[in-house]
């Protein structure tokens, strides 16, 4: 059953994390799917029809996923290297190390929390000031809490180990080439397509997990609201959640390469001036948000 191999990489992940000293002597499966999608654009990404060579490409490295995910789920007695590979494709507890470190950083001083936020968003960094750097690391923390650790989980419900390769592969793919860039425009544009399909749900479901942890079931009227507000088909779910049990409003205007943006406030009635005590806030609630999902986990072993 899929839920009793969870249970164990659910707890692993949560106690180890990413340790410095085993990925400093070997490639990270992330960094080895990174690898492969990037050979595979730089091999495909060229002359014309880049939009259906991209679909292409992100057709090939789902089926390698997949068959890679059966080929591992099928050795005999292989439940132990099931649960290793799952716990190190899960981020809770990294997520949470690189949030609480803005808010140590920003502790010290403004720069400082510039800089640490800088290394897990994409938006213009330099003249943010406090409450910018704070909603940041949030939104941060509430996007990759459903994109990190909720979607995984699910894509392993549903599909096991060849749904949570699935699952990573077309991520990580959104990530490097999913980009309305001359570059990537056309050749990303099936990974960002598959990513916002893979991510439909899960994104949902961490809006529902980030409520019910802290039960608010008041807190669907201003998500509806607002989620849809977002420029993402998914981001707004979780960011809405986060925003409402934070007291805090989300997203707004913000700079990216120089470019001022007047993005929607996600949940305007919240506090505006956050600071680094609700960046350590949004930390306990993705624990608060884990512990519902392992509990969850266990019920489904148990039943």
């Amino acid at each position: 059953m899929s839920a009793a191999l969870l249970l164990p990489a659910m707890l692993l992940d949560a106690a180890l994390g990413e340790p410095k000293w085993l990925w400093d002597r070997l490639p990270h499966p992330a960094v080895l799917m990174g690898r492969a999608i990037a050979a595979v654009e730089t091999r495909l990404n060229r002359g014309t029809a880049r939009r259906a060579k991209g679909a292409l490409a992100m057709t090939g490295l789902g089926l390698a996923a997949l068959a890679l995910g059966w080929a591992i789920h099928a050795i005999p007695d292989g439940g132990l290297l099931e649960i290793l590979l799952t716990a190190i494709l899960l981020a809770q507890k990294s997520l949470v190390q690189h949030v609480a470190a803005v808010a140590q950083a920003l502790r010290m001083s403004l720069p400082e929390g510039r800089r640490m936020v800088a290394r897990i968003v994409g938006r213009d960094t330099a003249d943010m000031d406090e409450p910018a750097v704070a909603r940041a690391a949030i939104e941060s923390a509430a996007e990759n809490l459903s994109d990190g650790v909720v979607a995984p989980l699910f894509w392993y419900l549903i599909g096991g180990l060849p749904g949570l390769l699935l699952y990573k592969i077309t991520n990580t793919a959104d990530s490097m080439i999913g980009h309305r860039t001359p570059r990537y425009e056309q050749f990303g544009w099936a990974a960002a397509r598959f990513d916002d399909l893979l991510n439909l749900a899960p994104a949902r479901l961490t809006a529902l997990l980030i409520a019910l942890s802290h039960w608010r079931p008041d807190a669907w009227r201003p998500i509806l609201r607002d989620a849809p507000l977002h420029r993402s088909p998914n981001a707004g779910w979780p960011e809405a959640a986060m925003a409402v049990v934070l007291g805090t409003a989300l997203s707004g205007p913000r700079s990216y390469n120089g470019e001022l943006r007047p993005f929607p406030w996600v949940y305007p009635e919240g506090t505006r001036t956050p600071g680094p005590a609700t960046i350590e806030a949004a930390c306990t609630a993705l624990w608060r948000t884990w512990g519902l999902m392992l509990a969850l986990t266990l019920l489904m072993v148990i039943l």
